[in-house]
């Protein structure tokens, strides 16, 4: 793209997977966020790089090669920072639109550790049991219902609405069903503002209407600080990460430069 484009320097591709078939949505001949964040993390000076090629240096002149970098013997995981109790009536649910007001940095030689840093640094918490509030579109329960079996093997306690209560019950998951608003209480709402859950995972329909039972039960989250999920993705990342916690690993803390030295020969910190 960057030579049909006849584009020299930084370039920003936005892309979509959808049903194993990748889109292009637009391509920048610019900077983005990650340039920062991927110089940091390997020591590579791209803003630099990418300004001395638009004036007519080759990467070879400068030091470097056309090939790709080595994988680091580390995980470095970027994870976005919000400012959702903030901001009344917005969703917490992501879509294209920008929400993040800030990005932290997890890194480890372990996947799982890196990415607890960065949930941590991010202000979230990792709680490793207690009582799961779970209401999944129709379209999720499949994937969802394995996640929940997994949450309930960790020892969580499920609760769940009619529809995800009666998919867990098939699954032979024990689920204590919550009523939605309008149905009769304690219902959703009534079990987070009671300090009852200690975590929800929502994945929502479409649509973003405020009147929703989805979107009321997201916002009465953020606003009483529980941890709030919409993504199966990071639901299956946070069972890895308490799993790992299970298995007694810990989280050592060492300079970004001691992860660097680890791409010129040094043993990465162990954990």
């Amino acid at each position: 793209m960057a030579l049909a484009l006849g584009i020299v320097g930084l370039m920003n591709v936005q892309y979509v997977l959808h049903e194993e078939k990748i889109y292009v949505l637009e391509v920048n001949p610019r900077a983005s966020r990650t340039v920062p964040f991927l110089s940091k993390v390997t020591g590579v000076p791209l803003v630099k790089l990418a300004t001395e090629a638009m004036l007519g240096r080759s990467l070879t002149s400068q030091g470097y090669t056309r090939r790709l970098l080595a994988p680091p013997p580390y995980t470095a995981v970027k994870a976005p920072v919000f400012s959702f109790e903030k901001l009344g009536r917005v969703d917490v649910f992501l879509g294209p639109e920008m929400k993040s007001t800030g990005e932290v940095l997890g890194l480890d030689a372990d996947r799982d550790a890196a990415i607890y840093k960065a949930i941590v640094a991010a202000g979230g918490s990792v709680p490793e049991k207690g009582t799961i509030l779970a209401t999944l579109a129709d379209k999720d329960k499949e994937e969802g219902i394995r996640l929940l079996r997994s949450f309930a093997e960790l020892g969580y306690r499920v609760l769940a609405t009619a529809g995800t209560a009666e998919a867990l019950k098939r699954a032979g998951i024990a689920a204590e069903r919550v009523f939605k608003l309008g149905e009769g209480h304690p219902d959703v709402l009534d079990v987070i503002k009671d300090g009852k859950v200690d975590l929800v995972l929502n994945t929502p329909t479409r649509g973003k209407i405020p009147e929703r039972n989805g979107f009321q039960m997201r916002r009465a989250a953020v606003e009483f600080g529980v941890p709030c999920l919409t993504s199966l993705d990071t639901a299956a990342a946070l069972i890895r990460v308490m799993r790992a916690h299970r298995r007694g690993g810990k989280t050592e803390v060492a300079s970004l430069q001691d992860y660097l030295k680890c791409l010129h020969g040094t043993p990465p910190p162990q954990r």
